[in-house]
């Protein structure tokens, strides 16, 4: 079984192309920091890169919301390949086809730099209700005592 998941931030703005069957594709790059690192000591973590392609209807989402240092998460097919670089030397690259890509920058955290946030003005905030609804955090953000003929297990 191939299958992947990778979370990480793009290194550089996505890149939309087309094929000449008209089948639109767009190809980006992203870093995945790696838990232990011998330079973690140094505030500077190890990274793995990942080129991510994503074909047709994905792809052009992809395109049109995604930007460099945005976070997301990835589900797909890897697929290693060797070559000989410009120097000389052997190298290996790691190229993922995208069967899911999942955004995971906040809006908050988007601006509105090709986010995917909403147009609109902001909503007007809700007036308080007198008790917290049934999973919702009460506003003083402190616990609520509740009955345990209340609970529903």
């Amino acid at each position: 079984m191939n299958k992947v998941f990778l979370i990480g931030n793009l290194t550089r703005d996505p890149e939309m192309r087309t094929t000449q069957s008209g089948v639109s594709l767009c190809s980006f790059t992203i870093a995945v920091n790696r838990r232990r690192s011998s330079n973690a000591e140094a505030g500077q973590p190890e990274a793995d890169f990942f080129r991510i392609t994503a074909w047709r209807q994905l792809g052009d989402i992809c395109g049109r919301y995604l930007a460099k240092g945005r976070k997301v998460a990835i589900t797909g097919t890897v697929s290693a390949s060797a070559f000989i670089g410009q120097d000389g030397q052997a190298r290996a690259s790691l190229e993922v086809q995208a069967d899911d890509v999942e955004f995971l920058t906040p809006r908050s955290e988007q601006g509105d730099v090709g986010g995917y946030a909403p147009a609109a003005a902001p909503a007007a905030p809700r007036p308080a209700a007198s008790a917290p609804a049934y999973g919702s955090a009460p506003q003083g953000g402190g616990f609520v005592q509740v009955d345990e003929e209340e609970l529903p297990f």
